[in-house]
This record gives C-alpha cells, sequence and structure tokens, in this order.
C-alpha cells in the first residue's frame, strides 16, 4: 500500500508559500529544525481558518475589499482539504496495519 500522507502536507506547504507574503515563516517538514512537529501544522490550520473568519467579518463591515476575502477563503479551503486528505491516508494507514496477519 504507497501511504504518501506526507506528499499533501508537502503540496499544501508549497501551495501556502505562494500565498504568503514574503518574511513569513512556515513550518515544513524539511525546515532545518529536523523533527516535523504535527502541533504547528494544525495551529498553522487553525491559524489560516481563523484568519479567513476575521476576514469574512471585516468585509461584512465594510472594512475589507472583496479580493481579500476571496483569497482568505481560498487558503482556509486547502488548509481544510489537505487537513481532511492527511486525516483519510493516516486512517487508511491504521486500517491496513489492523488487516496485517500477527
Amino acid at each position: 500500500m504507497d501511504v504518501s500522507a506526507f506528499n499533501a502536507l508537502k503540496t499544501y506547504s508549497s501551495a501556502q508559500k505562494a500565498l504568503t507574503p514574503e518574511g513569513a515563516k512556515l513550518t515544513t517538514p524539511n525546515d532545518s529544525e529536523g523533527d516535523f512537529n504535527l502541533s504547528s501544522v494544525s495551529e498553522n490550520l487553525v491559524g489560516t481558518v481563523a484568519k479567513s473568519e476575521s476576514a469574512a467579518s471585516a468585509y461584512m463591515t465594510g472594512k475589507a475589499d472583496p479580493h481579500s476575502v476571496v483569497e482568505a477563503i481560498a487558503s482556509a479551503e486547502l488548509a481544510v482539504e489537505t487537513a481532511v486528505t492527511l486525516r483519510n491516508r493516516v486512517v487508511e494507514a491504521y486500517q491496513e496495519l489492523l488487516r496485517m496477519p500477527i
């Protein structure tokens, strides 16, 4: 079974680099810090969704333009889809381990 859950995460990371302003730091599996930290990825996901919510509420009050709202929502959608894909791949790998004979 080919479990490539981290490929989805790498794709999300590279796509988010294109959407992130220069100077902002992203945590990726290839960082020089060594270990890959899932808690920082989950914090990044929560932060992205929170930014889209705040952009939407700012638009409703007239403090933001539609373009920034669409960018924030697209970024949040990409983050959520990546998290769901990662979760599905982990569940598939776990199910495959349960099917293995001991």
